[in-house]
């Protein structure tokens, strides 16, 4: 019998490599993905955000964002740039290249999403805001004393 705790680690995993295959002919991983998604949204959204609040958007380590944000910007699709007000942030911004790139990514990562919760009827369906909430609670949740 599989506890709560291990069937979300299981279906962590099963999502992470399904987005690393359906993403590796694009020349994405499933952590660029994030980052990149991630810093459109925002775009989007009207925000230049740092690499701090880009991890905290994400979830991911602040170091790894770093990272990851150096690897992207050598590679063309992210632009950092040193905050004027304070030199000690790097803001991050998306290149003409990153958008290109990053559009067809979240289209087929959303098709891969349609496939996962087609059984809780789909992305709208009652079950799956059902799930999304329950998910939310124990996200919202802290570990750490």
């Amino acid at each position: 019998m599989s506890t709560p705790g291990h069937l979300v680690w299981r279906l962590s995993l099963k999502w992470r490599v399904a987005v690393d295959r359906a993403l590796a002919p694009m020349g994405l991983t499933h952590a660029q993905y994030v980052f990149l998604s991630s810093l459109a949204g925002l775009e989007r959204a009207g925000a230049a955000p740092s690499q701090r609040e880009l991890a905290d958007e994400t979830g991911l380590e602040p170091l790894y964002v770093s990272k990851l944000a150096r690897s992207l910007d050598a590679g063309g699709l992210v632009e950092r740039t040193r905050d004027p007000a304070d030199t000690r942030t790097v803001r991050l911004a998306l290149t003409a290249r990153g958008r290109e790139v990053v559009e067809p990514a979240i289209a087929t990562v959303a098709e891969l999403l349609d496939r996962l919760l087609a059984p809780l009827g789909g992305r709208r369906g009652e079950r799956t805001k059902a799930l999304t909430r329950e998910l939310t609670v124990l996200l919202d949740t802290p570990l750490n004393p």
